[in-house]
């Protein structure tokens, strides 16, 4: 039998990334394994050579990890309380690269990931970071599009109307 007891959902933290939390958390909850809820943020350091007449960029580096954070709180509070155990982290630089250097330094059992479904061009230009995962990682990868989620599953996990603080 397969033991899974790490489990790694790298999310954008978009409404999309919420519609893949019933397979992570079910997966979690059947093999008792902890989720490692990652995002990665952009690395404005990248970005040094050119100027920015305004803000520095250790200034907007902090701002994305602190936007980021707030919303990985947001995921948490309304997704993973019935999750045995889960862990957040942000980091920093090229989500493909940072998802597989977290694979290999965490030891993950199984990635569960997301994919845009870009296309042509948007494909050409941007990559698919689930692609470069699925090729180069060295955990089996579980990849779902949240824009093809049938019935149920299709729908955001957000507590009902009447817990939101808005009436039914």
């Amino acid at each position: 039998m397969v033991d899974i007891k790490k489990i790694l959902f790298p999310c954008d933290l978009t409404e999309n990334s919420s519609r893949i939390l019933p397979y992570v958390t079910s997966l979690s909850e059947r093999y008792n394994a902890t989720i490692y809820l990652l995002h990665v943020v952009e690395d404005f350091s990248r970005w040094t050579n050119f100027y920015i007449p305004h803000t520095p960029v250790k200034e907007m580096q902090d701002q994305a990890f602190k936007n980021a954070e707030r919303r990985i709180e947001r995921v948490c509070e309304e997704s993973l309380e019935g999750c045995v155990y889960f862990i957040r982290v942000i980091q920093a630089g090229e989500p493909a690269a940072e998802i597989l250097k977290f694979i290999d330094s965490e030891e993950i059992d199984l990635v569960v990931m997301g994919t845009h479904g870009r296309k042509g061009l948007d494909h050409a230009f941007f990559g698919s970071v689930a692609e470069n995962v699925v090729k180069k990682s060295p955990a089996p990868v579980m990849v779902v599009n949240p824009y093809k989620l049938k019935g149920g599953q299709a729908r955001a996990l957000r507590p009902p109307a009447r817990e939101r603080g808005t009436s039914a």
